[in-house]
């Protein structure tokens, strides 16, 4: 199948842009590159697409000015460069889209948009009102406060304009890096490196293309683009990873140039379950063989088959599910974890006995249960 057939029905795209692709490798934001981007932006705008940014870069423009080594690994340093770049990452694209007569919207995040429903709602009514009044959201973790989350949770953005990408109904992500597409060997140190075009199963071999942070083969960054990748096949999200400094590359890749490559999916699965599987777990529950065997059969969890309780989590958090410690499942249950507790490993019609009352027989319905 051709490449526009695949990107023929794209109504909202979710662009990813780089710290390379923004500094072109210097200390400060391209203006020359924002420009570019702002004014495709604006034809896609023209034709009918609703685009959203995720942007990188703060942290290395704040470093910059800082006079702080770019290499520079320490915390306190990296949420202070954070908090000084995004101000000067934020006015950049302001200016760049003001050119092209558009208005921008900072939205800084952290993990908990994924995982906190209410978030997430209050979120995605803002974000649906900016692009109703023809105004660009501009993403990006809000490092300046995630302490645990910096280079580690989102990994340099890529996560992060996944599950932007799948909690705001976007048709395409679109990843601009220094990496022209997936290469089956890094051709930054093999002459022979093929660039693969299409990619429509996420598999161990094209994993591996990846390699690791410490890989000769690893294209450096890969790895976390195709996590991204898998994350967006889920709910049949297309995803490609291009060159930025292909000349009109977004409109290129909109209109169905074989640019980079492209990952097509045509599973659909519920975004509920999407979100569970993602989102992060406030606890855990270690259940028994014959609750496994049940859950594998596709039926909800009671509390019988319970063995014990970790962390402490309200009704509708999120929680693993394991066995013998290893995760095979994540739920939402019904009962926050003291009543799981008191009620564990016993029959569902003492529930009302023991709790003084009663949810549901089950303590997490198979509907929002989730298999790993």
């Amino acid at each position: 199948m051709i490449r526009n057939e695949y990107l023929k029905e794209v109504h909202r795209v979710v662009i990813k842009v780089g710290t390379s692709s923004i500094t072109k490798g210097g200390p400060g934001a391209s203006s020359d590159f924002m420009d570019s981007v702002a004014k495709q932006i604006r034809s896609l705008r023209d034709n009918g697409t609703e685009v959203l940014i995720v942007t990188s870069g703060a942290i290395g423009i704040g470093l910059s000015t800082m006079n702080a080594s770019s290499r520079s690994r320490e915390i306190p340093i990296r949420q202070a460069a954070a908090s000084i770049g995004q101000s000067i990452l934020m006015q950049k694209w302001n200016e760049s889209f003001q050119k092209f007569g558009i208005s921008v919207a900072q939205i800084l995040l952290t993990y908990d948009f994924y995982s906190d429903r209410e978030k997430y709602l209050n979120l995605r009514n803002a974000v649906q009102t900016l692009l109703e009044y023809k105004v660009v959201p501009i993403f990006n973790e809000n490092d300046a406060v995630c302490v645990k989350e910096i280079d580690a949770t989102f990994g340099d953005n890529d996560t992060l304009s996944a599950m932007v990408s799948i909690k705001m109904d976007a048709d395409l992500l679109m990843i601009l890096s220094d990496v022209e597409g997936l290469y089956d060997k890094n051709p930054k140190l093999f002459d022979g490196a093929k660039l693969i075009p299409t990619v429509t199963e996420i598999t161990d071999e094209i994993r591996s293309f990846a390699g690791d942070a410490t890989s000769r083969v690893g294209t450096g960054g890969m790895k976390t683009k195709i996590h991204a990748a898998e994350i967006c096949h889920e709910t049949g999200c297309s995803m490609v990873i291009a060159g930025s400094a292909i000349g009109n590359v977004i409109e290129r890749i909109i209109g169905g140039e074989e640019i980079g490559t492209i990952f097509v999916s045509d599973k659909k699965e519920r975004k509920k379950s999407v979100w569970i599987r993602h989102a992060h777990a406030s606890g855990s529950i270690e259940v028994d063989e014959g609750a496994k065997n049940a859950l594998l059969n596709h039926m909800s969890l009671l509390a019988v088959g319970i063995k014990t309780v970790s962390g402490r989590f309200d009704r509708g958090d999120i929680v693993n599910i394991t066995f013998n410690g290893k995760t095979i499942a994540k739920g939402i249950p019904d009962y926050n974890s003291d009543d799981i507790t008191k009620t564990k490993g016993l029959h569902s019609d003492r529930m009302t006995e023991i709790l003084g009352h009663k949810n549901y027989d089950n303590v997490i319905r198979r509907e929002n249960i989730v298999m790993m």
